[in-house]
């Protein structure tokens, strides 16, 4: 007899694979571990500032377009180093924010300013021609820097009624101004204020355009009669948007001229707070 057929018996072996995926919840959760960990060092990396870094900081976080402090009363004094008259800033360095402030240049800065303030109060006492006007230009020396206000009052105006044309002697008092402005090496930002009466042109034209005329008309006079034109931020208008006489909307002196001198210590933190975008 013949053996028979043995069957052929083929054995293959199965590949093992990866295991399989657990999903992607470990990957959010994670991400939120993260920023929750960045939220907390930067909450410690502030407490552990001086007052002046965080009032700077606290300022910038109010009005981020241009460090406004106008509403800044409340809040601590101070600022990083300022510069002394003559030493202009270097606009490729980086500013350290959690560098401690050097007083005595602040304390110079101020001096510097409050000094020009000053010069600009007898520049004008020596025009007979300013007496109307000069007594409604306020002075206010704030971290900001100095600020200051061309206040308009019932009878007394620096423009034409309704226009952003301005007379005479507000031309004159403003290269007065300008001059002693030019100086410093300090940047200067130039607002225009209205009061919330609505302007008669309707709606082509507003209490905005009015006030950013008036802004912009500033800047020509004083641009080029002391005023470097390297020294020109910004010009904007506000409006009504920030009263001077918050009580009282239609109060005459709302509408104004806001020419800010800005500190050192604001302009740097704004550099630094840009540069960390």
């Amino acid at each position: 007899m013949t053996d028979p057929v043995r069957p052929i018996i083929i054995i293959r072996k199965k590949k093992r694979g990866h295991a399989a995926h657990h999903g992607g919840a470990w990957k959010v959760a994670y991400a939120d571990f993260v920023t929750a960990m960045m939220a907390f060092f930067l909450v410690m990396w502030l407490v552990a500032q001086s007052k002046d870094v965080k009032a700077n900081i606290a300022g910038y976080f109010r009005d981020p377009g241009l460090f406004d402090y106008q509403k800044s009363n409340g809040l601590l004094p101070g600022g990083t180093p300022g510069v002394e008259a003559g030493h202009a800033p270097n606009p490729g360095a980086k500013p350290d924010l959690g560098a401690k402030p050097d007083r005595a240049a602040h304390e110079k800065e101020q001096e510097l300013l409050a000094s020009a303030a000053e010069h600009i109060r007898q520049g004008l006492v020596k025009v007979p021609e300013f007496k109307t006007l000069r007594d409604q230009i306020e002075f206010t020396i704030t971290s900001e820097g100095l600020r200051i206000e061309l206040v308009e009052r019932s009878g007394s105006s620096f423009f034409d009624s309704g226009s952003a044309l301005l007379r005479g002697e507000s031309e004159g008092m403003l290269v007065v101004i300008a001059a002693e402005l030019g100086r410093l090496v300090n940047d200067v930002v130039i607002e225009g204020h209205t009061d919330s009466r609505q302007y008669s042109s309707g709606e082509r034209y507003g209490n905005w355009e009015l006030s950013t005329d008036r802004a912009n008309a500033a800047r020509r006079v004083m641009e080029g009669r002391g005023l470097h034109h390297q020294q020109l931020r910004t010009v904007r208008g506000f409006a009504d948007t920030q009263l001077h006489v918050p009580k009282d909307s239609l109060d005459p002196r709302n509408r104004r001229i806001s020419i800010v001198v800005r500190s050192q210590a604001a302009a740097s933190l704004e550099q630094a707070v840009q540069s960390a975008h």
